[in-house]
Protein backbone atom coordinates (compact mmCIF):
# COMPACT_ATOMS: atom_id res chain seq x y z
CA UNK A 1 0.00 0.00 0.00
CA UNK A 2 2.79 2.28 0.82
CA UNK A 3 4.66 1.94 -2.82
CA UNK A 4 1.12 3.24 -3.98
CA UNK A 5 0.89 6.47 -2.20
CA UNK A 6 4.65 7.19 -2.70
CA UNK A 7 4.39 6.17 -6.46
CA UNK A 8 4.67 9.24 -7.97
CA UNK A 9 7.12 11.90 -6.17
CA UNK A 10 5.36 15.10 -7.05
CA UNK A 11 2.55 13.81 -4.98
CA UNK A 12 4.74 13.08 -2.12
CA UNK A 13 6.46 17.13 -2.35
CA UNK A 14 2.75 17.70 -2.77
CA UNK A 15 2.35 16.25 0.84
CA UNK A 16 6.07 17.87 2.57
CA UNK A 17 4.61 21.24 1.13
CA UNK A 18 2.14 20.82 3.32
CA UNK A 19 3.89 20.59 6.23
CA UNK A 20 5.83 23.86 5.27
CA UNK A 21 5.62 26.34 8.59
CA UNK A 22 3.64 28.95 6.10
CA UNK A 23 0.99 26.59 6.46
CA UNK A 24 0.50 26.19 10.09
CA UNK A 25 1.81 30.24 11.22
CA UNK A 26 -0.14 33.02 12.38
CA UNK A 27 -0.51 34.75 9.05
CA UNK A 28 0.03 38.67 9.33
CA UNK A 29 0.25 38.92 12.93
CA UNK A 30 0.01 41.57 15.16
CA UNK A 31 3.56 43.28 16.11
CA UNK A 32 4.62 45.92 17.77
CA UNK A 33 7.31 48.89 15.72
CA UNK A 34 10.87 49.49 17.86
CA UNK A 35 10.49 53.48 18.17
CA UNK A 36 7.15 52.43 20.13
CA UNK A 37 7.35 53.89 23.93
CA UNK A 38 6.66 51.26 26.71
CA UNK A 39 3.21 53.25 26.93
CA UNK A 40 2.44 52.78 23.51
CA UNK A 41 3.17 48.98 24.06
CA UNK A 42 0.96 48.40 26.94
CA UNK A 43 -1.96 49.91 24.90
CA UNK A 44 -1.49 47.90 22.13
CA UNK A 45 -1.28 44.53 24.31
CA UNK A 46 -4.39 45.56 26.06
CA UNK A 47 -6.04 46.31 22.66
CA UNK A 48 -4.75 43.03 21.16
CA UNK A 49 -5.16 41.19 24.33
CA UNK A 50 -2.10 39.23 23.44
CA UNK A 51 0.82 37.44 26.00
CA UNK A 52 3.72 38.56 23.77
CA UNK A 53 4.31 40.11 20.37
CA UNK A 54 7.02 40.52 18.25
CA UNK A 55 9.15 43.75 17.45
CA UNK A 56 10.06 44.56 14.15
CA UNK A 57 11.94 47.72 12.56
CA UNK A 58 10.72 50.16 9.88
CA UNK A 59 11.22 47.47 7.21
CA UNK A 60 9.25 44.65 8.51
CA UNK A 61 12.36 42.76 9.32
CA UNK A 62 12.00 41.22 13.77
CA UNK A 63 14.43 42.38 15.98
CA UNK A 64 12.93 40.31 18.95
CA UNK A 65 9.58 39.69 21.06
CA UNK A 66 7.92 41.79 23.79
CA UNK A 67 6.09 39.82 26.53
CA UNK A 68 3.66 40.57 28.80
CA UNK A 69 6.42 40.22 31.81
CA UNK A 70 9.11 42.38 30.41
CA UNK A 71 6.55 45.19 30.17
CA UNK A 72 5.35 44.93 33.82
CA UNK A 73 8.90 45.20 34.92
CA UNK A 74 9.46 48.33 32.91
CA UNK A 75 6.12 49.61 34.33
CA UNK A 76 7.01 49.08 38.21
CA UNK A 77 10.43 50.84 37.09
CA UNK A 78 8.68 53.74 35.71
CA UNK A 79 10.35 53.74 32.28
CA UNK A 80 6.72 53.64 30.44
CA UNK A 81 7.68 56.90 28.14
CA UNK A 82 11.34 55.04 27.57
CA UNK A 83 11.57 53.53 24.15
CA UNK A 84 11.11 49.51 23.36
CA UNK A 85 14.51 48.64 23.16
CA UNK A 86 16.05 47.66 26.79
CA UNK A 87 12.67 46.23 26.99
CA UNK A 88 13.34 43.63 23.99
CA UNK A 89 13.55 40.45 24.41
CA UNK A 90 16.45 38.66 22.86
CA UNK A 91 16.12 35.23 24.31
CA UNK A 92 13.44 32.18 23.88
CA UNK A 93 12.70 32.98 20.53
CA UNK A 94 14.08 31.75 17.15
CA UNK A 95 13.67 33.21 13.76
CA UNK A 96 12.88 30.69 10.71
CA UNK A 97 11.88 30.55 7.09
CA UNK A 98 7.84 30.34 6.28
CA UNK A 99 9.46 26.85 3.82
CA UNK A 100 10.53 24.94 7.34
CA UNK A 101 9.07 21.83 8.06
CA UNK A 102 7.21 21.58 11.03
CA UNK A 103 8.45 18.36 11.71
CA UNK A 104 12.22 19.80 11.73
CA UNK A 105 11.34 22.71 13.91
CA UNK A 106 9.75 21.22 17.49
CA UNK A 107 13.49 20.21 18.48
CA UNK A 108 14.19 23.71 18.60
CA UNK A 109 14.04 24.54 22.89
CA UNK A 110 12.09 27.88 22.16
CA UNK A 111 8.48 28.78 23.02
CA UNK A 112 8.59 31.61 19.88
CA UNK A 113 8.99 31.37 16.58
CA UNK A 114 9.06 34.43 14.55
CA UNK A 115 8.90 33.70 10.51
CA UNK A 116 9.91 35.64 7.63
CA UNK A 117 10.04 35.43 4.53
CA UNK A 118 13.24 35.71 1.54
CA UNK A 119 13.38 39.05 1.90
CA UNK A 120 13.37 38.35 6.01
CA UNK A 121 10.28 40.58 6.69
CA UNK A 122 8.13 39.36 9.33
CA UNK A 123 5.12 37.02 7.86
CA UNK A 124 3.57 35.17 10.51
CA UNK A 125 4.09 33.94 13.85
CA UNK A 126 3.62 29.99 15.97
CA UNK A 127 4.68 29.24 19.39
CA UNK A 128 6.03 25.82 20.33
CA UNK A 129 2.58 24.49 21.99
CA UNK A 130 0.62 25.38 18.88
CA UNK A 131 2.94 23.01 16.51
CA UNK A 132 3.08 20.04 18.59
CA UNK A 133 -0.31 20.43 18.80
CA UNK A 134 -0.87 20.85 14.92
CA UNK A 135 1.07 18.03 14.66
CA UNK A 136 -1.26 15.68 16.72
CA UNK A 137 -4.44 17.42 14.60
CA UNK A 138 -2.17 16.84 11.31
CA UNK A 139 -1.69 13.06 12.28
CA UNK A 140 -5.67 13.18 13.03
CA UNK A 141 -6.65 15.02 9.77
CA UNK A 142 -4.79 12.07 7.48
CA UNK A 143 -6.33 10.04 9.37
CA UNK A 144 -9.84 10.39 7.69
CA UNK A 145 -8.20 10.14 4.64
CA UNK A 146 -7.55 7.24 2.36
CA UNK A 147 -4.79 4.95 2.53
CA UNK A 148 -4.57 6.14 6.05
CA UNK A 149 -1.83 3.91 7.42
CA UNK A 150 0.40 4.31 4.86
CA UNK A 151 0.25 8.16 4.73
CA UNK A 152 1.12 7.67 8.35
CA UNK A 153 3.46 5.69 8.09
CA UNK A 154 5.19 7.97 5.68
CA UNK A 155 4.72 11.19 7.77
CA UNK A 156 6.11 9.04 10.39
CA UNK A 157 9.18 7.99 9.20
CA UNK A 158 9.98 11.46 7.85
CA UNK A 159 10.79 12.72 11.54
CA UNK A 160 14.28 11.72 12.95
CA UNK A 161 12.76 10.67 16.14
CA UNK A 162 11.13 7.72 17.35
CA UNK A 163 7.49 8.14 17.25
CA UNK A 164 4.65 5.84 18.36
CA UNK A 165 0.64 5.97 18.17
CA UNK A 166 -1.56 4.18 20.59
CA UNK A 167 -5.14 3.66 20.55
CA UNK A 168 -7.25 4.56 23.24
CA UNK A 169 -6.43 0.92 25.02
CA UNK A 170 -2.80 2.02 24.86
CA UNK A 171 -2.56 -0.71 22.44
CA UNK A 172 0.04 0.01 19.59
CA UNK A 173 -1.48 1.34 15.89
CA UNK A 174 1.78 2.98 14.56
CA UNK A 175 5.73 2.53 15.66
CA UNK A 176 8.29 4.16 13.59
CA UNK A 177 11.31 2.50 12.55
CA UNK A 178 13.77 4.95 14.54
CA UNK A 179 11.64 3.46 17.33
CA UNK A 180 12.39 0.11 16.41
CA UNK A 181 16.22 1.01 15.94
CA UNK A 182 16.79 2.47 18.97
CA UNK A 183 14.98 -0.12 21.26
CA UNK A 184 15.70 -3.04 19.38
CA UNK A 185 12.09 -4.52 18.55
CA UNK A 186 10.94 -4.90 15.18
CA UNK A 187 7.76 -3.04 14.04
CA UNK A 188 6.10 -6.05 13.60
CA UNK A 189 6.81 -7.42 16.80
CA UNK A 190 5.46 -4.07 18.45
CA UNK A 191 2.10 -3.52 16.55
CA UNK A 192 -1.06 -4.85 18.13
CA UNK A 193 0.59 -4.86 21.40
CA UNK A 194 0.27 -3.02 24.76
CA UNK A 195 2.44 0.12 24.48
CA UNK A 196 4.07 -1.21 28.32
CA UNK A 197 4.96 -4.20 27.08
CA UNK A 198 7.21 -2.89 24.61
CA UNK A 199 8.69 0.70 25.74
CA UNK A 200 9.96 0.57 29.27
CA UNK A 201 8.74 3.36 31.70
CA UNK A 202 6.09 4.89 28.96
CA UNK A 203 3.24 7.09 30.45
CA UNK A 204 1.16 6.74 27.16
CA UNK A 205 -1.09 4.24 28.67
CA UNK A 206 -2.22 7.44 31.26
CA UNK A 207 -2.28 9.72 28.50
CA UNK A 208 -5.49 8.32 26.43
CA UNK A 209 -7.58 7.69 29.96
CA UNK A 210 -6.40 11.03 31.22
CA UNK A 211 -6.29 13.29 28.29
CA UNK A 212 -3.40 16.01 29.68
CA UNK A 213 -0.62 16.25 27.42
CA UNK A 214 3.24 15.88 28.88
CA UNK A 215 5.57 17.94 26.87
CA UNK A 216 9.40 17.76 28.11
CA UNK A 217 8.93 14.69 30.15
CA UNK A 218 12.03 12.82 30.99
CA UNK A 219 11.63 9.14 30.16
CA UNK A 220 14.45 6.66 31.04
CA UNK A 221 14.79 4.01 28.49
CA UNK A 222 17.45 1.38 28.51
CA UNK A 223 18.79 3.46 31.45
CA UNK A 224 19.24 6.38 29.19
CA UNK A 225 17.29 9.92 30.46
CA UNK A 226 15.27 10.62 26.78
CA UNK A 227 13.12 13.62 26.23
CA UNK A 228 10.01 12.89 25.40
CA UNK A 229 6.26 14.50 24.38
CA UNK A 230 2.94 12.54 24.97
CA UNK A 231 -0.03 14.24 23.42
CA UNK A 232 -3.18 12.81 23.37
CA UNK A 233 -5.48 12.63 20.21
CA UNK A 234 -9.14 14.27 20.52
CA UNK A 235 -12.02 12.78 18.16
CA UNK A 236 -15.46 14.43 19.17
CA UNK A 237 -14.47 15.54 22.22
CA UNK A 238 -13.23 12.08 23.22
CA UNK A 239 -9.63 10.60 23.66
CA UNK A 240 -9.36 8.10 20.74
CA UNK A 241 -5.62 7.61 21.15
CA UNK A 242 -2.18 9.26 21.63
CA UNK A 243 1.44 10.11 20.12
CA UNK A 244 4.54 9.82 21.77
CA UNK A 245 7.76 11.29 20.19
CA UNK A 246 11.00 10.55 21.56
CA UNK A 247 13.46 13.34 21.35
CA UNK A 248 17.07 12.02 20.34
CA UNK A 249 19.24 15.22 18.99
CA UNK A 250 18.11 17.20 22.32
CA UNK A 251 19.79 14.74 24.87
CA UNK A 252 22.80 14.78 22.40
CA UNK A 253 23.08 18.28 22.04
CA UNK A 254 23.04 18.61 26.10
CA UNK A 255 25.89 15.88 26.22
CA UNK A 256 28.24 17.12 23.40
CA UNK A 257 27.52 21.05 25.73
CA UNK A 258 28.91 19.01 28.60
CA UNK A 259 31.48 17.39 27.20
CA UNK A 260 32.74 20.70 26.10
CA UNK A 261 32.76 22.26 29.15
CA UNK A 262 34.41 19.41 31.04
CA UNK A 263 37.32 19.41 28.03
CA UNK A 264 37.53 22.80 28.65
CA UNK A 265 37.67 22.50 32.39
CA UNK A 266 40.35 19.45 31.60
CA UNK A 267 42.55 22.29 29.47
CA UNK A 268 42.62 24.61 32.46
CA UNK A 269 43.64 22.25 35.09
CA UNK A 270 47.14 22.39 35.78
CA UNK A 271 47.44 20.23 38.72
CA UNK A 272 49.87 17.63 38.61
CA UNK A 273 47.32 14.96 38.89
CA UNK A 274 45.20 15.91 35.66
CA UNK A 275 45.47 12.58 34.06
CA UNK A 276 43.74 10.78 36.67
CA UNK A 277 40.57 13.72 36.20
CA UNK A 278 40.43 12.69 32.74
CA UNK A 279 40.03 9.13 33.97
CA UNK A 280 37.47 10.20 35.93
CA UNK A 281 35.88 12.50 33.79
CA UNK A 282 35.78 9.78 30.64
CA UNK A 283 32.18 8.26 31.33
CA UNK A 284 31.02 11.39 29.88
CA UNK A 285 32.67 10.95 26.66
CA UNK A 286 31.11 7.16 26.31
CA UNK A 287 29.53 6.88 23.02
CA UNK A 288 26.12 4.77 23.49
CA UNK A 289 24.79 2.39 21.29
CA UNK A 290 22.35 4.64 19.55
CA UNK A 291 24.98 6.90 18.20
CA UNK A 292 26.69 4.16 16.55
CA UNK A 293 26.15 4.72 12.66
CA UNK A 294 24.67 2.37 9.96
CA UNK A 295 21.49 1.11 8.44
CA UNK A 296 22.43 -2.20 7.49
CA UNK A 297 21.08 -5.66 8.90
CA UNK A 298 24.08 -6.48 10.28
CA UNK A 299 24.35 -3.55 11.96
CA UNK A 300 21.03 -3.08 13.80
CA UNK A 301 20.99 -7.11 14.66
CA UNK A 302 24.68 -6.91 16.67
CA UNK A 303 22.67 -3.29 18.30
CA UNK A 304 19.97 -5.67 19.33
CA UNK A 305 22.07 -8.45 20.43
CA UNK A 306 24.22 -5.93 22.71
CA UNK A 307 21.11 -4.26 24.03
CA UNK A 308 20.23 -7.40 25.00
CA UNK A 309 23.65 -8.35 26.66
CA UNK A 310 24.05 -4.52 27.96
CA UNK A 311 21.23 -5.59 30.91
CA UNK A 312 23.17 -8.36 32.11
CA UNK A 313 26.44 -8.90 33.68
CA UNK A 314 27.18 -11.54 31.08
CA UNK A 315 30.64 -12.03 29.77
CA UNK A 316 31.07 -10.80 26.27
CA UNK A 317 33.89 -11.01 23.73
CA UNK A 318 33.43 -8.94 20.90
CA UNK A 319 35.10 -9.87 17.78
CA UNK A 320 36.07 -8.50 14.35
CA UNK A 321 38.86 -6.95 12.08
CA UNK A 322 40.76 -3.85 12.78
CA UNK A 323 38.86 -0.51 13.11
CA UNK A 324 35.71 -2.03 12.76
CA UNK A 325 34.69 -0.49 16.16
CA UNK A 326 35.14 -3.08 18.77
CA UNK A 327 35.96 -0.45 21.33
CA UNK A 328 32.64 1.71 20.82
CA UNK A 329 30.27 -1.18 21.32
CA UNK A 330 32.09 -2.43 24.21
CA UNK A 331 31.61 1.40 25.30
CA UNK A 332 27.82 1.07 24.81
CA UNK A 333 27.26 -1.94 26.26
CA UNK A 334 28.98 -0.36 29.42
CA UNK A 335 26.87 2.39 29.08
CA UNK A 336 23.54 0.21 29.27
CA UNK A 337 24.55 -2.17 32.16
CA UNK A 338 24.11 -2.08 35.55
CA UNK A 339 27.45 -1.08 36.06
CA UNK A 340 27.56 2.29 34.20
CA UNK A 341 27.97 4.50 37.39
CA UNK A 342 31.22 2.88 37.37
CA UNK A 343 34.43 3.75 35.66
CA UNK A 344 34.94 2.21 32.02
CA UNK A 345 38.66 1.26 31.93
CA UNK A 346 40.46 -0.17 28.61
CA UNK A 347 43.12 -2.10 28.45
CA UNK A 348 45.05 -3.19 25.52
CA UNK A 349 46.46 -6.19 26.40
CA UNK A 350 49.14 -5.58 23.38
CA UNK A 351 50.64 -2.31 24.10
CA UNK A 352 51.76 -3.46 27.39
CA UNK A 353 55.12 -5.57 28.14
CA UNK A 354 54.97 -9.07 29.15
CA UNK A 355 56.78 -8.02 32.60
CA UNK A 356 54.38 -5.29 33.32
CA UNK A 357 51.12 -6.75 32.66
CA UNK A 358 50.29 -8.36 35.72
CA UNK A 359 51.45 -5.22 37.36
CA UNK A 360 49.01 -3.28 35.76
CA UNK A 361 45.37 -5.53 36.20
CA UNK A 362 46.22 -6.52 39.47
CA UNK A 363 48.20 -3.44 41.04
CA UNK A 364 51.73 -3.92 43.42
CA UNK A 365 52.20 -3.52 46.78
CA UNK A 366 54.77 -0.78 48.22
CA UNK A 367 58.18 -3.05 48.16
CA UNK A 368 56.94 -5.25 45.71
CA UNK A 369 60.40 -4.85 43.37
CA UNK A 370 62.70 -1.88 42.88
CA UNK A 371 61.76 1.25 41.82
CA UNK A 372 58.18 0.81 43.11
CA UNK A 373 55.97 3.32 44.00
CA UNK A 374 55.86 4.19 47.79
CA UNK A 375 51.97 3.27 49.07
CA UNK A 376 52.12 0.56 46.16
CA UNK A 377 49.73 1.50 43.30
CA UNK A 378 45.96 0.39 41.60
CA UNK A 379 45.46 -1.92 38.90
CA UNK A 380 43.32 -1.61 36.44
CA UNK A 381 41.17 -4.45 38.34
CA UNK A 382 40.44 -2.12 40.90
CA UNK A 383 40.23 0.87 38.92
CA UNK A 384 37.22 -0.92 37.29
CA UNK A 385 35.43 -2.10 40.53
CA UNK A 386 31.83 -1.79 39.73
CA UNK A 387 32.47 -0.48 36.99
CA UNK A 388 33.66 -2.29 33.26
CA UNK A 389 36.78 -3.36 32.40
CA UNK A 390 37.72 -3.77 28.43
CA UNK A 391 40.49 -6.38 27.63
CA UNK A 392 41.46 -5.11 24.14
CA UNK A 393 43.28 -7.64 21.61
CA UNK A 394 42.72 -9.98 24.52
CA UNK A 395 44.78 -13.19 22.02
CA UNK A 396 48.13 -10.90 22.61
CA UNK A 397 47.86 -11.78 26.52
CA UNK A 398 50.97 -13.95 27.50
CA UNK A 399 49.77 -17.36 28.32
CA UNK A 400 51.43 -16.82 32.02
CA UNK A 401 49.14 -14.20 32.53
CA UNK A 402 45.82 -16.14 30.90
CA UNK A 403 46.26 -18.44 33.71
CA UNK A 404 45.72 -15.87 36.54
CA UNK A 405 43.39 -13.86 34.56
CA UNK A 406 41.10 -17.61 34.34
CA UNK A 407 41.79 -17.93 38.44
CA UNK A 408 40.59 -14.14 38.67
CA UNK A 409 37.41 -14.52 36.60
CA UNK A 410 36.59 -18.21 38.54
CA UNK A 411 37.31 -17.04 41.84
CA UNK A 412 36.47 -13.31 41.95
CA UNK A 413 39.39 -12.13 43.80
CA UNK A 414 43.02 -11.41 43.34
CA UNK A 415 46.12 -10.07 45.07
CA UNK A 416 48.56 -7.27 43.63
CA UNK A 417 51.53 -8.00 42.92
CA UNK A 418 53.85 -8.86 46.09
CA UNK A 419 51.04 -8.82 48.50
CA UNK A 420 48.81 -11.05 50.65
CA UNK A 421 45.41 -9.25 50.65
CA UNK A 422 42.38 -10.90 49.22
CA UNK A 423 40.83 -7.92 46.82
CA UNK A 424 36.93 -8.70 46.23
CA UNK A 425 35.97 -8.12 42.07
CA UNK A 426 32.45 -6.86 40.88
CA UNK A 427 33.75 -5.67 37.55
CA UNK A 428 31.96 -6.68 33.83
CA UNK A 429 34.29 -7.82 31.61
CA UNK A 430 34.58 -7.49 27.75
CA UNK A 431 37.25 -9.06 25.80
CA UNK A 432 38.19 -7.84 22.16
CA UNK A 433 40.25 -9.55 19.82
CA UNK A 434 40.90 -9.40 15.81
CA UNK A 435 42.39 -12.82 15.82
CA UNK A 436 40.91 -16.17 15.81
CA UNK A 437 40.52 -17.45 19.27
CA UNK A 438 39.99 -21.07 18.35
CA UNK A 439 42.57 -21.24 15.87
CA UNK A 440 45.21 -20.07 18.34
CA UNK A 441 43.73 -22.66 20.99
CA UNK A 442 44.24 -25.51 18.64
CA UNK A 443 48.01 -24.10 18.41
CA UNK A 444 48.56 -24.41 21.62
CA UNK A 445 48.52 -20.33 21.98
CA UNK A 446 45.52 -19.05 23.89
CA UNK A 447 43.94 -21.42 27.13
CA UNK A 448 40.94 -23.14 25.93
CA UNK A 449 39.33 -22.99 29.72
CA UNK A 450 39.66 -19.07 29.30
CA UNK A 451 38.85 -19.01 25.74
CA UNK A 452 35.07 -21.11 27.07
CA UNK A 453 35.25 -18.45 29.99
CA UNK A 454 35.44 -15.39 28.30
CA UNK A 455 33.29 -16.38 25.17
CA UNK A 456 29.91 -16.37 26.66
CA UNK A 457 28.08 -14.63 24.44
CA UNK A 458 29.90 -13.61 21.06
CA UNK A 459 29.70 -10.43 19.32
CA UNK A 460 30.79 -10.64 15.45
CA UNK A 461 31.36 -7.38 13.74
CA UNK A 462 31.36 -7.93 10.41
CA UNK A 463 34.44 -5.65 8.04
CA UNK A 464 33.12 -2.63 6.16
CA UNK A 465 33.27 -4.41 2.78
CA UNK A 466 30.43 -6.89 4.00
CA UNK A 467 27.89 -4.00 5.16
CA UNK A 468 28.61 -1.74 2.42
CA UNK A 469 24.90 -0.80 2.99
CA UNK A 470 26.73 1.11 5.92
CA UNK A 471 29.22 3.23 3.78
CA UNK A 472 26.78 5.88 2.98
CA UNK A 473 25.80 7.05 6.35
CA UNK A 474 29.51 6.77 8.33
CA UNK A 475 31.02 8.85 5.08
CA UNK A 476 28.39 12.10 5.33
CA UNK A 477 28.70 11.60 9.59
CA UNK A 478 32.08 11.69 8.78
CA UNK A 479 32.49 14.39 6.18
CA UNK A 480 30.53 16.47 8.29
CA UNK A 481 32.16 16.32 11.73
CA UNK A 482 35.50 16.54 10.08
CA UNK A 483 34.64 20.19 7.84
CA UNK A 484 33.27 21.09 11.46
CA UNK A 485 36.67 19.54 13.30
CA UNK A 486 38.26 21.95 10.81
CA UNK A 487 36.24 24.70 9.97
CA UNK A 488 35.84 24.68 6.91
CA UNK A 489 32.56 24.08 4.36
CA UNK A 490 30.44 21.52 4.20
CA UNK A 491 31.48 18.97 1.70
CA UNK A 492 29.84 16.36 -0.24
CA UNK A 493 30.79 13.50 -2.72
CA UNK A 494 29.76 12.54 -6.66
CA UNK A 495 27.80 9.64 -7.03
CA UNK A 496 31.17 8.63 -8.60
CA UNK A 497 32.85 9.49 -5.62
CA UNK A 498 30.55 7.68 -3.31
CA UNK A 499 30.96 4.81 -5.86
CA UNK A 500 34.87 4.34 -5.27
CA UNK A 501 33.65 4.52 -1.37
CA UNK A 502 31.45 1.77 -1.72
CA UNK A 503 33.29 -0.87 -3.22
CA UNK A 504 36.49 0.41 -2.45
CA UNK A 505 37.76 -2.88 -0.07
CA UNK A 506 38.45 -0.98 3.36
CA UNK A 507 41.64 -3.59 4.74
CA UNK A 508 41.70 -0.81 8.01
CA UNK A 509 37.73 -0.66 8.27
CA UNK A 510 36.13 2.19 9.32
CA UNK A 511 39.34 3.54 10.88
CA UNK A 512 40.76 3.62 7.50
CA UNK A 513 37.65 5.21 5.91
CA UNK A 514 38.33 8.28 8.71
CA UNK A 515 41.46 8.78 7.40
CA UNK A 516 40.68 8.80 3.84
CA UNK A 517 38.00 11.32 4.81
CA UNK A 518 40.00 13.93 7.37
CA UNK A 519 42.94 13.84 4.35
CA UNK A 520 40.23 14.93 1.88
CA UNK A 521 38.38 17.51 3.80
CA UNK A 522 42.12 18.80 4.94
CA UNK A 523 43.63 18.84 1.26
CA UNK A 524 40.29 19.29 -1.50
CA UNK A 525 39.08 22.56 -1.32
CA UNK A 526 36.22 22.12 -3.51
CA UNK A 527 32.98 22.18 -1.53
CA UNK A 528 32.41 19.10 -4.32
CA UNK A 529 34.72 16.22 -4.00
CA UNK A 530 35.14 14.20 -7.23
CA UNK A 531 36.76 10.15 -7.96
CA UNK A 532 39.62 12.40 -9.58
CA UNK A 533 39.86 13.91 -5.56
CA UNK A 534 40.54 10.49 -4.33
CA UNK A 535 43.49 8.53 -3.63
CA UNK A 536 44.61 6.33 -6.38
CA UNK A 537 44.47 3.16 -5.31
CA UNK A 538 40.94 4.33 -4.51
CA UNK A 539 40.52 5.39 -7.81
CA UNK A 540 42.26 1.85 -8.99
CA UNK A 541 41.18 -0.56 -7.11
CA UNK A 542 39.42 -3.89 -8.86
CA UNK A 543 36.48 -3.68 -6.82
CA UNK A 544 36.17 0.15 -7.98
CA UNK A 545 36.51 -0.94 -11.65
CA UNK A 546 32.78 -2.80 -11.23
CA UNK A 547 30.82 0.48 -10.76
CA UNK A 548 28.67 1.38 -8.30
CA UNK A 549 25.86 1.75 -10.82
CA UNK A 550 26.35 -1.29 -13.33
CA UNK A 551 26.68 -3.39 -10.36
CA UNK A 552 23.11 -2.68 -9.24
CA UNK A 553 21.46 -2.25 -12.36
CA UNK A 554 21.65 1.62 -12.62
CA UNK A 555 22.52 2.98 -15.95
CA UNK A 556 25.08 5.81 -15.16
CA UNK A 557 23.22 8.84 -14.80
CA UNK A 558 22.68 10.47 -11.48
CA UNK A 559 18.70 11.01 -12.10
CA UNK A 560 18.26 7.44 -12.60
CA UNK A 561 20.62 6.53 -9.63
CA UNK A 562 18.09 8.94 -7.04
CA UNK A 563 14.61 7.50 -8.85
CA UNK A 564 15.98 3.87 -8.00
CA UNK A 565 17.34 4.70 -4.47
CA UNK A 566 14.15 6.51 -3.84
CA UNK A 567 12.31 3.85 -4.86
CA UNK A 568 14.29 1.26 -2.91
CA UNK A 569 13.48 3.61 0.20
CA UNK A 570 9.63 3.84 -0.81
CA UNK A 571 10.32 7.24 -1.32
CA UNK A 572 11.54 8.38 1.43
CA UNK A 573 13.94 11.26 1.22
CA UNK A 574 15.73 10.95 4.32
CA UNK A 575 16.66 7.33 3.97
CA UNK A 576 17.77 8.38 0.11
CA UNK A 577 19.76 11.10 1.45
CA UNK A 578 21.50 8.81 3.77
CA UNK A 579 22.08 5.83 1.53
CA UNK A 580 23.31 8.22 -0.96
CA UNK A 581 25.80 10.21 1.61
CA UNK A 582 24.24 14.29 0.63
CA UNK A 583 22.24 16.27 2.87
CA UNK A 584 18.89 16.35 2.15
CA UNK A 585 18.38 19.59 0.55
CA UNK A 586 20.80 18.49 -1.61
CA UNK A 587 18.45 16.19 -2.41
CA UNK A 588 16.11 18.24 -3.28
CA UNK A 589 18.17 20.42 -5.34
CA UNK A 590 18.57 17.29 -7.45
CA UNK A 591 15.06 16.12 -7.60
CA UNK A 592 13.89 19.53 -8.58
CA UNK A 593 16.68 19.94 -11.17
CA UNK A 594 15.71 16.46 -12.42
CA UNK A 595 12.01 17.34 -12.33
CA UNK A 596 11.16 13.94 -10.09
Amino acid sequence: MLQDIIQRQDRIIEKEKHLMLKHWMVIEPDYIREHHSIKQAISIFKEFDVEWLPVVNDDMKPVGILTAKSLLESLLLEKENDLLKKSISRDGFIIVSQNDSVLDLHRFPFNYYLVVNSQYKLVGTITRNEILDGISSFIQEIDQLEHTAAILDEVMNIAYEGVAVVDKEGIIVQFNEAYSRFIGVDKEDALGKHVQDVIENTNMHNTVKTGLPERGAIQYIQGQPMIVHRIPIWKNDTVVGAIGMLIFEGVSELYQIYDRIQNDNLKADTNKNIRNVRENHEKIRMTTLDQIIGVSDSTATIKRTARKVAKTDVTVLITGESGTGKGIYASGIHELSPFSSGAFINVNCGAIPENLIESELFGYEEGAFTGAKKGGKQGKFELAQNGTLFLDEIGEMPLTMQTKLLRLLEDKEFERVGGTQKYKVNTRIIAATNRNLWEMVEEGKFREDLFYRLNVVEIQIPPLRERTSDIPSLVSNFMKSMCHKYQVPEKELTSEAMSAFIHYSWKGNVRELINVIERLVVLIDSDTITLNHLPEYMRNSDDVSNNFLSHKGYSDNEKELIQSILNESNGNKTMTARKMGMHRTTLYKKMKKYNL
